[in-house]
């Protein structure tokens, strides 16, 4: 069995956000499937996610991260605020 190498628990949910990928870019759609004090889980069908971007979960609400893993449109984020 693997192990679980998060540092918080995480929570599934199905939580629409948007993803800004820095200046110049406008804000992209995405559903968050779950997420821990450390990161997210994210559904996008992006062909390219950038290394760093931000995650926007309300207009006052937004959190910077850093892409771990993609596999197909999924991916995973580590926050770095």
């Amino acid at each position: 069995m693997l192990a679980n190498r998060r540092r918080s628990e995480r929570r599934v949910c199905s939580r629409l956000a948007k993803i800004h990928f820095g200046a110049g870019s406008l804000p992209r759609d995405c559903t968050v499937t779950d997420i821990s004090d450390g990161g997210v889980k994210v559904v996008a069908e992006f062909l390219e996610v950038p290394p760093q971007f931000t995650i926007i979960f309300a207009p006052d609400y937004s959190r910077q991260c850093r892409l771990r893993w993609r596999i197909g449109c999924e991916f995973g984020a580590e926050f770095t605020d």
